[in-house]
């Protein structure tokens, strides 16, 4: 993708990181005295000039990010309020993914939409092409310059860059008891032997308890936690090159490939011996919620969960998420030390509207500038893939293990598989056949075969 890099002041924009934190500490409520006063005054502003004066204007906002995650998002944009004078016009929906095509077939779409997943945005690109519109010539500068070619291309479409990402998130983690490990003289696995080699210890070593906790229950989307076990392990078996391919349906979902990548997550999931710790057998695994199945680890019942760092947020608020406290997570190792996949995702910043306010905003959250307002706001449990942002201000160890992943030129990253396949595979067959391969102990074959039978005809 072409586009003139433009270079910011990296000065200026850290000059306004930190008032950016006092304006948002300020507007939230949070000095001794309940938050009395209105601070946002104190905004510098310099970073924003570029945007111009949009006072009077109105942007409106559709996402799926609902309370109380959207009160971050929403202390995010007040530095762009204050300075540029727009108002955002924020709606959350659990119901985005159906209402927003039902939207825009209505003729009555959001100035600008989150859309969580690649396949989706081609999707809309390819149905309502006259409605999407192309990013303006300041978010293609941004993408250019703060994001990899990786993450621009999972916004692009035909050749033409639509959405960049908002948040992003790293699915590559194990997490386990620090104390556990330190009790029992454990190390850390840094290849997928150890790893095994780490899973038959803890058999011999704790006849009372498992190696793994795991649980892929999710209401609708029950099976997913299944799905991103695969294409964690595809990535590992095979090499992007093959994930990709299997991706984009180049080569068939039942590719012997993948087989292989499924019996190896098998050899895990589905033997007795290794799961499911505190939970029950095997087939416990696609009853028990996905937010919960990590508490064996704690409790002393497994020692290992696989799971993305946004899973800390589902430990109890006693617990300490560090790699000295209760709980902390490590990179699930590729075949050797120097094989380094990354599984991961995050939401892409879409507009359906080509007025001057709606691009100044779309740009705005393509910088480093909203990156730093927005990790200011959150307390943990998110991240961006923007190489602006200021990773002191990622306030939990795993958010920072996570960017530093990320941004990390030695690790392959890849987007979660599923959310770039068409939906009726990716969000349905996909989970579906998944949760009877371990409910039901669908064979390995079968599961297979069923997903290759619902990809959509070309």
């Amino acid at each position: 993708m072409n586009g003139t890099r433009r270079r910011r002041s990296h000065l200026a924009a850290a000059a306004a990181v930190g008032s950016l934190a006092l304006v948002l500490t300020a507007c939230s409520g949070g000095d001794d005295e309940g938050g009395g006063g209105d601070a946002t005054s104190d905004v510098d502003c310099t970073a924003f000039e570029q945007y111009g004066d949009l006072e009077g204007k109105s942007i409106s906002v559709y996402t799926s990010i609902v309370d109380p995650e959207s009160v971050q998002q929403t202390d995010s944009y007040k530095p762009f309020e204050e300075c540029t004078g727009a108002t955002i016009e924020y709606e959350g929906s659990r119901e985005f993914e159906a209402q927003l095509p039902v939207r825009l077939q209505a003729g009555n779409p959001p100035d600008i939409a989150y859309i969580p997943q690649p396949g989706f945005l081609a999707s809309i690109v390819a149905d309502y092409p006259e409605v999407v519109v192309a990013a303006p010539q300041p978010v293609i500068d941004n993408a250019n310059e703060y994001y990899t070619e990786g993450w621009v291309n999972y916004g692009t479409v035909d050749g033409t860059l639509y959405a960049t990402p908002l948040g992003a998130n790293v699915k590559s983690f194990v997490w386990y008891s620090p104390g556990a490990f330190e009790e029992n003289g454990y190390e850390i696995p840094t290849t997928w032997d150890d790893l095994m080699a780490l899973t038959d210890q803890i058999v011999a070593d704790h006849p009372d308890a498992k190696p793994w906790c795991a649980g892929i229950e999710s209401g609708d989307a029950t099976g997913w936690p299944a799905t991103d076990f695969l294409e964690d392990v595809l990535l590992r078996t095979a090499g992007p090159d093959v994930y990709d391919q299997w991706v984009t349906h180049e080569i068939p979902f039942n590719d012997p490939q993948v087989l292989d990548a499924l019996q190896t997550v098998g050899g895990i999931l589905k033997n007795d011996e290794y799961v499911n710790g505190g939970l029950g057998d095997v087939q416990s695994i696609a009853t028990a919620p996905w937010n919960e199945a990590g508490n064996g680890i704690p409790d002393g019942t497994c020692f290992l969960h696989r799971a993305a760092n946004f899973y800390q947020a589902n430990w109890d608020p006693s617990l300490k998420v560090a790699e000295d406290g209760d709980v902390y997570a490590f990179y699930l190792p590729g075949t050797s030390a120097d094989d380094k996949p990354l599984l991961g995702g995050g939401e892409f910043v879409t507009a359906f509207a080509d007025r001057p306010e709606v691009a100044a905003f779309q740009a705005y959250l393509s910088s480093p500038e909203w990156a730093n307002a927005k990790a200011a706001a959150t307390g943990q449990g998110w991240l961006s893939a923007n190489s602006g942002l200021d990773p002191e201000l990622l306030q939990s160890p795993i958010d920072k293990l996570s960017f530093d992943l990320l941004t990390d030129d030695s690790y392959t990253f890849r987007f979660d598989g599923s959310d770039q396949m068409p939906g009726a595979v990716g969000a349905d067959a996909f989970w579906k056949q998944m949760t009877a391969w371990i409910g039901e102990d669908q064979s390995d074959e079968a599961t297979l075969d069923n997903i290759e039978k619902a990809w959509p005809a070309s």
